[in-house]
Order: structure tokens, then C-alpha cells, then sequence
């Protein structure tokens, strides 16, 4: 079995936008993306493969109009700001050189404390505020994208080497997949603590 001495990067993009946001206590732009993916490149133990494409993985902003449980007022998830923010970062990556997006989508399901709210509570107990909530919004479908993706590559031989940027465990079964085909596969986890069957079922873990 002869495969070409190329790579693939995928890019789940939730975890990776979450990361570089902690780096850089900032929303990430499209070229914070790509110049991740330049640097995940130069990485030694890719240099002697050429890179096929970067997939960036993520979910169409939630649209729906949401209910606040506690006092009734009502918010348009589409006309939020980090709606747009995402919407915009999509747009935006779709159009650098040598990228694919996939979409899943967002979903509102029902409702969750803030992360402010959280840790004011810790320190000091009193009543949940109604803007102590929001939205508890989660993705469908983009796991399943990757792991297709990984397939289809695998299958076709299409490249020597994938490399996936990720934190998720539901992946193992993909991993696993792409290494009996023959398929080198590479983790990227951004210093994120992953669980060690992940990390396991990669050939070589980088960054």
C-alpha cells in the first residue's frame, strides 16, 4: 500500500477557538487560525509531508429566540454578539487559502449558570439572579464530520498523515480506524488535558 507524502489537518474548531482565545484573551481572528495552522505545520515531524488541506469544523450559530426561566425576558441568539463574532470567523476562514469548512449546528438547550455567576456564588451564597443564567447551547453533527473526514481519507488514500486538533474523546473510534488502514494519525491538544485513550490511540502527540 503506497500512500502519497501528504497531510491532512483538521481543526476542531470550538476547542481550538476556546484555546487560542485562553492564549490570547481574545476572540481569535482568521488569521490567529491560520497562523496556528502554520505553526502545527513546521512542526518537525511533519516536515517532510506536504499538507493536502485544512478542515476547520464548526457549528452554525444557534438562531433560536430563548426564554429566560427565572424572569421571562426573551433573547435573540442570532442578533447576540457572539453570534456574530462566530458567524463572522466562519465566513472569514472559508475564504483563507487551502481551507474547508464543515458545519454541524448549534442548538439552545435549556439553560445553565454562567461562568461568572459560578464562581461569585463559590465565594459567597446568596439567590440566582435571572442574568445569572444563559443559554446552554451545544453542537451536533461536527464530531461526526471529523470522523467522516478521517474515513474518507483514510479510505482513498489520500495522505500519509492526519493531524487533528481536538480534546474529544468521542474520536478514539475514528482514531482507531485511520491506524488499520495504515494512516498515521497525529494529536494536537493544545496543552489541554485529554483523556489517555485519546492520546493512546495516536501515533505521535504534538503541541
Amino acid at each position: 500500500m503506497s500512500f502519497p507524502r501528504r497531510f491532512a489537518l483538521l481543526l476542531d474548531g470550538g476547542f481550538v477557538i476556546k484555546k487560542l482565545q485562553q492564549a490570547n484573551r481574545k476572540f481569535p481572528t482568521a488569521d490567529d487560525i491560520s497562523e496556528f495552522c502554520d505553526t502545527v505545520s513546521a512542526q518537525d515531524s511533519l516536515h517532510e509531508l506536504d499538507l493536502l488541506r485544512r478542515y476547520f469544523y464548526h457549528a452554525t450559530p444557534a438562531t433560536e429566540i430563548v426564554t429566560n426561566p427565572l424572569d421571562g425576558s426573551k433573547t435573540d441568539l442570532a442578533k447576540t454578539p457572539v453570534s456574530r463574532a462566530h458567524r463572522s470567523l466562519i465566513d472569514k476562514v472559508e475564504m483563507l487559502p487551502q481551507f474547508t469548512v464543515r458545519l454541524g449546528e448549534a442548538v439552545a438547550q435549556d439553560w445553565r449558570l454562567g461562568s461568572a455567576a459560578m464562581a461569585a456564588l463559590s465565594r459567597q451564597q446568596r439567590a440566582i439572579a435571572s442574568n445569572d443564567l444563559v443559554p446552554n447551547i451545544s453542537q451536533k453533527g461536527v464530531d461526526l464530520r471529523i470522523g467522516l473526514d478521517i474515513a474518507r481519507l483514510s479510505l482513498q488514500q489520500m495522505v500519509r498523515a492526519i493531524v487533528v486538533v481536538t480534546g474529544d474523546s468521542d474520536l478514539v473510534p475514528a482514531f482507531k480506524f485511520a491506524r488499520r488502514e495504515g494512516v498515521l494519525v497525529y494529536l494536537v491538544p493544545m496543552g489541554h488535558g485529554v483523556r489517555r485513550e485519546l492520546r493512546a490511540h495516536a501515533d505521535i502527540v504534538i503541541m
